[in-house]
Order: C-alpha cells, then structure tokens, then sequence
C-alpha cells in the first residue's frame, strides 16, 4: 500500500444529525464537541444533531459545525493509531486539516471560523451573487464563459473540483450569463449552489481583510503532518505561511483538483475523507480511479475504514 492522506469537507455537506453517531458512541469525539460548546457559548452539538435545517445553514453556524464534526471525526480515527502522510481540507476544510496537523488549536478554530462564516456573510449583501457548478466542460471554455460575461460585473472560477467539475463564481447579472455561456458552449449541466454569496471571488476581500486582522491574534505550531494549502497546491511550509495563505483564501480559486494530483504525484494511493458528506471522494474518483477511498462521518463507516487499515497493514 502507498501513503495515506485524510481529505477534510468544506461548507455544502452539512446535514442535521451529523456527528450524533460518534457523539454518542466515542469519547474522544464527545470531548470535541463539548470544547466547541463552551468556547462558542452556544448549543452547537445540538444545532448539528437536531437543529434546524435553516439555522445550521447560516454560514457562520455552518463553518464551526462542519469544523467540529471533522475534528471530532478525525480524533475517533486518530484513537486507533491511524496517521496520514498529507493532508488537505476544501475551503472551510482547509481548517481542520490544520488542526488535525497539530498547527491550529482547536479551541481557537471554532471562534475563528465562526468569524470567518460571518465575515463571509457580511462582504456582500444576501442575493448579490452566488455560485454555480459548471459540468462536463473544459477549463479553457469555462474561462471563456466567465470573459464574456464580464461586462455585467464580477465572475471568475472558484474552484477546479476535478476534470469536468469546476465552480464559478460572481455577481449576480454576471454569473447568470457565465452559466448561460457554459451551457452554449457546451456544458453538460450548469447548477446553482445552495450558498449564501460569491465566495472565492474578489468581492471577498473585506472578509480577508477582516480575518488576516483576526488571525494576528491567533498562534500557530509546525504543522506534524504536512497540509496542502488551496491557494498555492502546495505544502505550506511553516507558520508564517500559513497566516498568509489563509486570508487570500477566502477570494482566491481553491485548486483542490491540483491538490489531488500533487498528492497522488507524492505516493498517495488511499484517501480518507474525514467529516460530513461524500464529495472528496467523488472528486478524488474523477481524478483517479484506482484510489482506494474510505471515509469516517459515524461508527459504521469509521469500522470500515478500521478494518481496511487492519487488514492492509
């Protein structure tokens, strides 16, 4: 077998319920969740397992709860003496891998991305613009698209998901033209996203600048597993770096399909996708076939992914 990465999920995969499983059955997971209700001050465990479907999709209920749940997820794994060689989380993910690396605290990551949801929120109004998925289209022609639509306001790509699965990004006149010039192009399908602005876009600086503010209060350790940064689809060497990458984060494309291949490219061959959802190891799947792909979000699928290791070891 080669070497292991764990993939952490970004915002888009949450569901109510999620986490209850391992809550409930695994100490380590429980301890997470208990350390994110007291520092935020609020139920969030009960916002994940019972709330509202409405209020957890509120970006800065989102961010946490996602953020909590792949740590908790991680630490039931990590109980059993699992390690990766890489790592790397989508966006809001981009956390947990940090902290599942040992360079971020988790007590300091619930506030923080909880901050970075409402600084999301706040960089442009609610209906300005948003984001749709672009499928079964080149990149060169979903570069196209977005170029003749600019006339009408901002809209770029946002994120290279894998081949034929790109997200763009935008106001709101300007997307809708870019998607209708995907689809003339030849775009097998084009879906708007259920999220609440044009994230990964320029229109995302006043949030980058809020949050480059809010991470000069924060601390970081070397990372002891490396993490792959969105911005560069490279290792983030040290510290340093990483408080630099993460503001440019939230306006800069997310190059998770270059992170995939980089990691592939290392002796990867085993992906573990570690919280909420199933959309990594699709991407991972369109990217290569042959990877083996395993995920923790409950105790059903953290015995399975046990077992793989049991046996492969």
């Amino acid at each position: 077998m080669g070497k292991i990465a764990f993939l952490f999920p970004g915002q888009g995969c949450q569901y109510v319920g999620m986490g209850k499983d391992l809550f409930t059955n695994s100490p380590e997971a429980r301890q997470v969740f208990e350390l994110a209700d007291r520092e935020l001050g609020y139920g969030l465990s009960a916002l994940c397992f019972d709330g509202s479907e409405q209020e957890l999709t509120k970006t800065e209920n989102t961010q946490p709860a996602i953020l909590t749940v792949s740590v908790a997820a991680y630490r039931a794994l990590a109980a059993y003496g699992i390690r990766a060689e890489l790592m790397a989380g989508l966006s809001l993910g981009e956390y947990s891998a940090l902290v599942c690396s040992g360079m971020l605290d988790f007590a300091e990551a619930v506030t923080l991305v909880r901050k970075r949801g409402l600084y999301m929120q706040q960089a442009v109004p609610e209906g300005v613009g948003g984001m749709v998925a672009v499928l079964g289209l080149e990149t060169a022609k979903v570069e196209q698209a977005c170029a003749q639509a600019r006339t009408l306001g901002l809209v770029q790509i946002a994120n290279y998901n894998c081949p034929g699965q790109i997200v763009i990004s935008g106001e709101k006149k300007a997307l809708e033209a870019a998607a209708a010039n995907a689809a003339d192009l030849g775009a097998r399908r084009v879906i708007p996203l259920q999220v609440s602005g044009p994230f990964h876009t320029d229109l995302l600086q006043p949030a980058a600048e809020k949050l480059a503010q809010e991470l000069r209060t924060v601390s970081l350790k070397e990372a002891e597993i490396p993490v792959i940064s969105n911005v560069t689809a490279d290792i983030i060497p040290n510290p340093a770096t990483a408080l630099q990458l993460l503001p440019q984060q939230v306006k800069n494309p997310v190059l998770w399909e270059m992170t995939i291949r980089k990691m592939l490219a290392a002796g990867v061959d085993t992906f573990v996708e570690i919280g909420p959802g199933s959309t990594l190891r699709g991407f991972v799947k369109k990217i290569d076939r042959k990877a083996n792909l395993l995920n923790v979000e409950d105790m059903a699928s953290l015995a399975k992914t046990v077992e793989f290791f049991r046996i492969h070891n």
